[in-house]
């Protein structure tokens, strides 16, 4: 039998804890090791508890959850992080994705959804479909687009010309299986390009190349 997803869960009010602990505690594959109420207790609390995800508020008075999310990717092995907000057209929801964040839910999320949500992070899933990816990058405004792109350039011209071309389909919204029938090739070699992207840009997940192909201008 697999051992129960570890879950530490993050939010400055009490209920939300609470509610969400409930949730997450009525499921037989998933348990709450650990709770925090600000951003500045989420690296104390990953040593004590061991999470495999931290379900993490975006709003806290002391360090909110983007710049905790940021901490906690810069670390060795860190957990998923799946951040909790209450708008799904957020500015700070698309920097949590760039730092590394595998998704995101939002509060009024059914209960049912929340625990396929952590089960499929934890399992190395994104929990963001492509169309809702470009769906954020297209309806939320971001600042910084000039250094962005330079940025997005320099990164892309390490990949190959398949690559590339994968990272681009990515970046449209395409599915691993859309991808494949456009550029020829099987699912498998689609998944083992973007293997390749993640391993040579230091990314964590497709999001994160999605965002880097529309930062370069690549995606329209």
């Amino acid at each position: 039998m697999n051992a129960a997803v570890r879950v530490l869960v993050v939010d400055d009010d009490p209920l939300v804890r609470a509610g969400l602990a409930m949730v997450i505690g009525g499921s037989p594959d998933l348990t709450v090791v650990g709770e925090a109420d600000d951003g500045s207790e989420v690296a104390a609390a990953v040593d004590a508890y061991a999470p495999d995800v931290v379900l993490m508020d975006i709003r806290m008075p002391t360090l909110d959850g983007l710049a905790a999310t940021e901490e906690l990717r810069a670390r060795p092995n860190p957990p998923e992080v799946i951040i909790l907000t209450t708008f799904n057209a957020d500015e700070h929801v698309l920097r949590a994705l760039r730092a590394g964040a595998s998704g995101f839910l939002l509060k009024h999320t059914p209960p049912a959804e929340i625990l396929r949500a952590i089960s499929r992070v934890a399992a190395g899933e994104p929990i963001l479909s492509p169309t809702v990816t470009r769906q954020l990058i297209t309806h939320l405004s971001d600042t910084g687009a000039a250094a962005r792109q330079r940025h997005a350039s320099t990164a892309l011209h390490q990949l190959s010309e398949r690559e590339r071309e994968v990272a681009i389909a990515v970046g449209r919204g395409k599915s691993n299986a859309e991808i494949a029938g456009e550029l020829f090739m099987s699912v498998a070699t689609v998944k083992a390009h973007i293997s390749r992207i993640l391993t040579k840009l230091n990314l964590n997940n497709r999001t994160q190349v999605a965002l880097l192909a529309h930062d370069a201008g690549l995606t329209g």
